[in-house]
């Protein structure tokens, strides 16, 4: 007997396998595959010299998000920020609302509370930005001793120790005074050599930067975190569909149970089987009602709805496209396009720019320094009495200084060389950590790719499974009716296409959520539609024996696109949702 091997096309793109040999005969060595020469990894370029030392964000390639909703749904506006419903009615559901995809990543965009959260923190990083360039400017500062002042006073002296500049025979012990003063500095201070101005100014700067990277991935896990609650949503709805099938079909065969029990044809324990059937259907239809349930209040969080408003899917489940580019292009899409790495990248270049700023402060600084002083008073003191204070007379004057002041510390105790040495150790870390992130990335991009692959193939499996349970339980039912089999071939007939069709909606939902990340985690949006896939009601004819795992690539999830491209038709892309 010959065992027969087939080729597999792995996710990664690499032939494994090949034909096995006939038993009794030896391996050809040239049927043997050998690995291709690996890549000197000393070769690989570096991310500064790909992304540059500093990466900016291009807002071209990502607009923010929507701040207005279309007409459809411009009534699902979130409520107040501040608000809290105190009154069982305010939170009452009123309204199921159908939505599709589209509208549901649209309405998450304008009312996501977390998003606009990220948003207010891209515009404190923008004003501390402006803060740190300030520091090129000069300072002028106003002060004022007394606007006005008014002083008084009284000196009392013992009489023996008084003494006078002019002879008197008595001198006074007593003197008065009385003034008003009004006093004005005008000082202007300008750094001209301050070490620490560059590195904190591009510290601010590409912390800027990073949090409007911040803001993209936070927009593009918004859309992700709905698509995917979306996506559930439309599972779970098919499931509702499915229990009440289950739960109808159940009835019926409950009824013909008993009708032929009454007329003696069975016996009792067919009608049980058939009762145990409908309770197991209930109870698969609760479940389901109260996953739909959730999921619908899962994504009305995301989507901050009105109190009163639970979503529906205005749109049954089917696959979202066809994902046409290969692993490799993928993985290398998803290093240029995750902001991730570029965030790190800033992480680095921050780093480095504390850690000179760290250095400044054990370096010169020369300041110009322009200080102006006026002051006027009114009154007079040292008199013997108050009366004869003269409120006329008075005196001002006005004095200005110019100067360039210049300070060095000489030793800190070796502190700031410390605080460099700090930085500069925490930008190892982040270039140790972007090494990490960059396996992770290529690890979501592979794993997302291979659960594409898998979901593809369940899709062909439990399709196939769904339309033979379907055709089993016509074939029993009729076996039933005409009295040549039992109720049991129905009951397990119905499990297994209850079975097989939620197997097919998860199926679905799988494909669709790979999918999805597949285009978060590499920015790649060329997909070509799908129609919506209807499974008939009956077996086809199978053409031929397959073999359990086929020497080809696996087949598409699209199968009307697939056999349109074959023929050269042009398949309409998928609109960007990223």
């Amino acid at each position: 007997m010959r065992r027969i091997a087939a080729t597999v096309v792995l996710a990664t793109g690499v032939v494994a396998a090949s034909v096995a040999p006939v038993r009794g005969q030896d391996a050809d060595p040239a049927n043997v595959v050998l690995p291709e020469s690996r890549t000197d990894q000393t070769t690989l370029p570096s991310a500064v010299d790909l992304k540059g030392d500093r990466p900016r964000v291009d807002s071209a390639t990502l607009p923010p998000a929507g701040t207005d909703l279309s007409d459809s749904v411009g009534d699902l506006v979130a409520p107040p920020m501040m608000s809290l419903p105190d009154q069982p009615e305010q939170v009452r559901i009123k309204e199921l609302r159908p939505l599709t995809l589209e509208e549901a990543l649209q309405i998450a965009e304008v009312n996501s509370p977390t998003l606009k959260a990220v948003a207010k923190q891209e515009e404190q990083a923008k004003a501390s930005l402006r803060s740190a360039i300030s520091s090129w400017y000069p300072t002028v500062d106003l002060s004022a001793n007394g606007l006005p002042e008014y002083f008084k006073s009284y000196t009392y002296r013992n009489p023996k120790f008084v003494t006078s500049s002019i002879p008197q025979p008595d001198p006074p012990s007593e003197t008065y005074g009385r003034e008003w003063r009004v006093g004005a500095n005008l000082r202007v201070s300008w750094d001209l050599i301050n070490p620490a101005r560059v590195p904190q100014i591009a510290a601010a700067r590409d912390s800027y930067e990073r949090v409007r990277d911040a803001y993209r991935i936070a927009l593009r896990d918004l859309r992700l975190q709905a698509a995917t609650s979306y996506f559930r949503l439309q599972e779970s709805d098919e499931g509702v569909r499915i229990g009440q099938d289950s739960v109808r079909a159940s009835l019926i065969s409950l009824r013909d149970a008993r009708a032929r029990y009454n007329a003696g044809v069975n016996t009792k324990l067919e009608v049980l089987e058939a009762e145990t059937q409908l309770a197991r259907d209930r109870r698969l239809l609760t479940d389901r009602l109260t996953t739909q349930e959730l999921n619908r209040r899962n994504l009305a969080r995301l989507m901050d709805l009105p109190q009163d408003v639970t979503p529906t899917a205005a749109t049954p489940a089917k696959p979202l496209g066809l994902w046409e580019s290969s692993l490799q292009e993928s993985i290398t899409a998803a290093y240029q396009f995750r902001e991730e790495l570029d965030q790190l990248i800033l992480d680095v270049s921050i780093a480095n720019s504390q850690a000179n700023a760290s250095l400044a402060a054990v370096q010169p600084v020369l300041s110009f320094v322009n200080s102006s002083n006026t002051f006027r008073v009114e009154g007079q003191s040292n008199r013997t009495s108050i009366g004869d204070i003269d409120m006329g007379d008075y005196r001002w004057g006005v004095d200005n200084s110019t100067a360039l002041t210049a300070t060095w510390r000489l030793f800190d105790g070796g502190r700031a060389r410390a605080e460099y040495r700090r930085f500069k150790k925490a930008a190892e870390e982040s270039e140790q950590n972007f090494a990490a992130t960059r396996d992770l990335i290529r690890f979501e991009v592979e794993e997302s790719f291979v659960g594409l692959r898998a979901a593809i193939q369940s899709i062909e499996t439990t399709s196939s499974e769904v339309i033979s349970s379907r055709e089993s339980l016509r074939l029993s039912q009729l076996r039933v009716q005409a009295g040549v089999s039992a109720q049991r071939e129905v009951v397990d007939n119905q499990r297994d296409l209850t079975s097989a069709e939620i197997g097919y909606a998860q199926a679905i939902r799988q494909y669709n959520t790979n999918l999805a990340e597949l285009r978060r985690r590499t920015g790649l949006d060329a997909l070509i539609a799908c129609p919506t896939n209807v499974l008939p009601s009956q077996k086809p004819e199978a053409a031929g024996i397959e073999m359990p795992i086929e020497p080809t690539p696996l087949k598409s999830a699209c199968t009307a696109v697939a056999a349109k491209g074959q023929t050269g038709s042009n398949s309409q892309p998928v609109q960007p949702l990223w």
